[in-house]
């Protein structure tokens, strides 16, 4: 008996290499096709009636797996989800783990293809959750106005160094300077198309209000944070999203050796590039949490930038409860002996915490009736077939 079908994607600028497999209550996975088509819209419709075609005899859950590759799957991923399938992207670097151990080693689309769809079949991966478009718009104006940041800093650069220089050329001086001048102008007009996205939408205007209270935070880099993190809804709890943000620490130690332990910086680096500025203006602040911290770390390591980095994740996470809690910064708020941030994720997340200690409660009476999940393969977490929408099981 089949449990859920399961469809990979590998796709290219040019088109997108599918493959459909099956896993059944063995664990036994086996492939029923493969195909490829254009990264169109006209292969995408090829693309669901082939599905269809594999998928109508059975009514088991379907999932859809695809490999995050630059901007080239976002279009597909979008169709997919107005289609009603249930959507998994997956990070490059998982990917390639994961078809590392399972012994893959030649590589080319139709293998990726085949892997990603035993990845889906084999895993429960995390359903896609599509972003608002007032966060994808605020995305691309927030890497817009970081990518004119550095070419204007490039171009200041070579300006100096033209100065500098003992045969400099007057022409070029002036034409550096013109486009600097025009790159400013671009930064101010991306900066102003970015405060009217935010006040395009009355909610998320208030929070950045609120999250704009804290000294340090400008509208700028309170919008990147939320822009990179759509929101915060890709995450369950803070954990996560220091870990997305790069901010872990990672440690290495093995036997006698013990090596230093550091941030992992495997996140998104824009989240910590745009949140370096305002940790060093809340350092400034005396007698704030933020300049507290920085001197308790600088006195334990000895290193300013680790003080300056847990500022930066303090910062970050002081967004994270601000947008959650919909509420503006109260510079007293620790000393009045509040909760630290443990127990405001406690209470943040209390009611999925309630809704995960019901489940356990059932796995533990199920399991005492010799009903465990493990033992019966029909209650694996694979999800409700509804209309070809897949409704999943918390």
């Amino acid at each position: 008996m089949n449990l859920k079908f399961s469809v990979g994607l590998d796709v290219s600028s040019k088109k997108v290499d599918a493959c459909i497999s099956t896993i059944d209550c063995n664990q036994s996975v086996k492939v029923k096709s493969s195909c490829s088509v254009s990264n169109s819209k006209a292969g995408f419709l090829k693309l669901v009636k082939w599905i269809d075609k594999w998928t109508k005899k059975e009514s088991i859950p379907i999932v859809v797996s695809l490999e995050a590759t630059g901007v080239y799957h976002e279009e597909l991923a979008y169709y997919l989800d107005d289609a009603g399938y249930r959507v998994s992207i997956i990070l490059p670097n998982k990917a390639k783990k994961y078809l590392q151990s399972i012994g893959l080693k030649s590589k080319n689309d139709k293998i990726d293809a085949k892997g990603l769809a035993q990845m889906g079949a084999e895993q429960n991966l995390s359903q896609w959750i599509r972003p608002k478009d007032v966060f994808v718009s605020l995305r691309s104006l927030t890497r817009q106005y970081q990518s004119i940041q550095e070419s204007i800093t490039v171009e200041k650069n070579k300006l100096h160094a033209e100065e500098q220089s003992a045969l400099s050329n007057k022409h070029v001086i002036k034409q550096m300077k013109s486009h600097i001048r025009f790159l400013e102008k671009q930064k101010t007009k991306t900066e102003i198309a970015i405060e009217e996205v935010i006040k395009s939408d009355e909610e998320l205007k208030l929070k950045v209000e609120n999250i704009c209270t804290v000294r340090g935070l400008s509208i700028l880099s309170v919008a990147t944070v939320i822009a990179e993190t759509n929101g915060f809804n890709l995450f369950k709890n803070y954990k996560q999203l220091v870990s997305y943000s790069g901010y872990d620490v990672v440690e290495n130690q093995s036997g006698s050796h013990k090596g230093k332990t550091k941030i992992s910086k495997k996140g998104n680096s824009r989240i910590r590039r745009i949140l370096h500025m305002p940790s060093l203006i809340a350092i400034g602040s005396e007698g704030t949490v933020f300049k507290n911290l920085y001197l308790r770390v600088y006195e334990r390591t000895g290193i300013k930038m680790k003080g300056i980095v847990a500022v930066q994740k303090k910062l970050l996470l002081t967004i994270y409860y601000l947008w959650k809690k919909n509420e503006p910064f109260d510079i007293n708020y620790q000393n009045k002996g509040n909760k630290n941030i443990q127990e405001e994720e406690k209470e943040l997340s209390s009611r999925y915490a309630s809704e995960r200690g019901e489940k356990n409660s059932q796995t533990k009476s199920l399991a005492i009736q010799g009903k465990h999940p493990v033992s019966d393969q029909s209650m694996l977490p694979l999800g409700k077939i509804k209309d070809k929408k897949i409704m999943v099981e918390n």
